[in-house]
Parts: structure tokens; sequence; C-alpha cells
């Protein structure tokens, strides 16, 4: 069975992109939606699915920040579904796929080395198992630093849309619909944030099209917020 889990965290989030980048890739995968804020811990949904996913089935993600609120949590999640034969899969990251883990594995050493001296075989059998133990923390080290780059993303933007957010009022911008001001929402400010750091326009990497997919606005927010952004540093 093939499952998509969709998770929100608040009132600007848009659940609806997460499942339908999922549904792109898995058409037939059965959507578990979960909607939870900062007053809400609990996230019964998902509580709920992790006593009815069995062995073999798939769970997919739109990114490794959905499967968690926190980068020890998701981890400790990561591992519990893989030992339980899960199939993990994260559209935004595929490199920590459990199926990558698989390989990994799958390409341990596996020599058994009888040489007729028990001591020289022990030696062998011991530093085998040390080479692949090392090569098993550096696979989940990576599934961690994974975890840990979103939880810092995450957090990095929350605090750079407060920031945004302050100054706009501390310039008397209207957050909000006001005739003759400029909207300023949350969303707005993380995709202006996005612009400035990969628009080519700003020195960034990115052609408009690049940028919009991943700001994940339409074309005509796009260009508003890059024509709002050029009339502040002009």
């Amino acid at each position: 069975m093939i499952y998509g889990y969709a998770r929100v965290s608040t009132t600007h989030q848009r659940i609806a992109r997460q499942i339908t980048n999922i549904l792109a890739v898995y058409p037939n995968a059965t959507i578990i939606r979960e909607f939870y804020t900062g007053t809400t811990q609990n996230r019964p949904h998902w509580e709920k699915f992790l006593t009815q996913v069995t062995k073999g089935d798939t769970i997919v993600f739109d990114s490794v920040s959905r499967m968690a609120r926190n980068s020890e949590e998701g981890f400790k999640d990561y591992k519990t579904l893989y030992e339980s034969g899960i199939n993990l899969v994260f559209l935004n990251e595929p490199l920590i796929n459990s199926s990558v883990l698989d390989a990994t594995k799958s390409k341990l050493l596996n020599v058994k080395i009888e040489t007729g001296n028990a001591a020289v075989d022990s030696f062998f059998k011991g530093n085998i198992e040390l080479i692949n133990n090392f090569i098993l923390a550096i696979a989940e080290e990576q599934i961690k630093a994974a975890f840990d780059q979103a939880e810092k993303e995450v957090t990095d933007l929350h605090s750079r849309i407060s920031q945004g957010i302050r100054e706009a009022k501390k310039n008397g911008t209207q957050i909000g619909l006001t005739k003759g001001t400029t909207l300023v929402t949350s969303k707005s400010i993380e995709c202006k944030e996005i612009i400035k750091k990969h628009a080519a326009d700003f020195g960034g990497t990115l052609n408009d099209t690049e940028v919009m997919t991943l700001c994940k606005i339409s074309r005509n927010s796009y260009y508003k917020y890059k024509r709002e952004l050029k009339s502040q540093t002009a």
C-alpha cells in the first residue's frame, strides 16, 4: 500500500501543494492529511496511521520537514518505520529515501576469512564489523543531518518572517488589505526572501521559472513581488 502524508503547521500554509506533488509521482497514493498548529501538539492522524501501516507499505512525503515537528522526533520516527520494513520516500530529499539506505546495506562487506588461526580470524572479523558499522553510521548521520537542516530552515524562515512583519509594521506598512498600501503576509515575506536569494535579477543563479517553482506561487504573484523588491532598492 502506498500512502502520502501531508501536514501543515500554520494557517498560511497550503496542504494542497504537498498533495499535488505527491500524487504527481504516486497517483494511486492514499493521502493522510494533518492540520496542526503550535497550540495543538498532538498529531492524531499520524499517531493513528503509525498503528495501521505494515511491513512493505510505502509512505511518501513532499519533504523531510513534513514528517515531523523537529529533528529528534523525525529521526526517531524514520528509524522506527525503517526497522519495521516500511519504505520511506522524500520527494525533495531523495538521498535519504529508505531505498538508498537499503542500497548502502547491500554493499557492506560480507567476507568470511578462515586462516585456521583463531586469533587472526577474530582480528579480521572484528575489523570487517568495524568497517561495516562505520559505513552504516555515516549513512545514518546523513539522514540525521537532513532532519537537522530541515528544522534549521524552518526555524530560520519563521524568524525572518517575524522580523519582516515587525519591520513592516515599524515602517508603517499595513499588514493586510488596505487601499493604497502594500499587502504584507507571511507568504509574501517568505517568497521575497527566496527571490532575493535565488533569482538571477538579484544575483542568484536561478531563472524566473525555477524561482516560481521554488516559491510555489503564481506567475502574477511572482512578478508582483519582484516589482515590489525592485522598488524598495531603487
